[in-house]
């Protein structure tokens, strides 16, 4: 059996006239890229809900509000990159209704992601996405009381 690992993350959704407010991720290498929400991972003794203030802003140039919470998604599956015979990631994400308080839209530089950008909602469906975004869209349609949505059918999806 290969390694588990844990990851979690905060991630804010903000819709405005129809419009969600994206992130486009970038890997290391600069190769790789698709369009996410503005949110990452929950550094050691941070609360999530200090988390996805940070990452907004430092994703977006936003200050961000968190309004509500939406919902908490789980999901895990088989990677290769993680040791010899890989290993299984479990991926929390926790999803907040936010609102903008200040600041304006502006690209990270150096970072996870080097665009943000409002993008109609009606476009997301043609986008090369993960799918939290579908997850928080889900969630911000439906608001279950639970908080708990049934999990994202991936497809051509990428899984986080």
């Amino acid at each position: 059996m290969g390694s588990q690992l844990l990851r979690l993350a905060a991630y804010g959704v903000c819709i405005d006239d129809d419009r969600v407010l994206l992130a486009q991720y970038v890997s290391p290498d600069r190769a790789q890229r698709h369009w996410t929400l503005p949110g990452g991972k929950v550094e050691h003794a941070e609360d999530p809900y200090d988390a996805v203030v940070r990452e907004v802003a430092e994703e977006t140039g936003y200050t961000a509000d968190v309004v509500s919470l939406l919902g908490v998604d789980s999901r895990s599956w088989h990677v290769d990159w993680a040791g010899p015979t890989g290993g299984e990631l479990h991926c929390v994400g926790i999803f907040y209704s936010i609102a903008l308080a200040g600041g304006e839209l502006r690209h990270e530089t150096d970072g996870s992601t080097d665009m943000a950008a409002w993008v109609p909602i009606s476009d997301v469906p043609d986008l090369e996405r993960t799918v939290i975004i579908d997850t928080a869209l889900d969630l911000h349609r439906n608001r279950p009381a639970s908080g708990h949505v049934e999990p994202v059918p991936i497809g051509g999806l990428l899984r986080y």
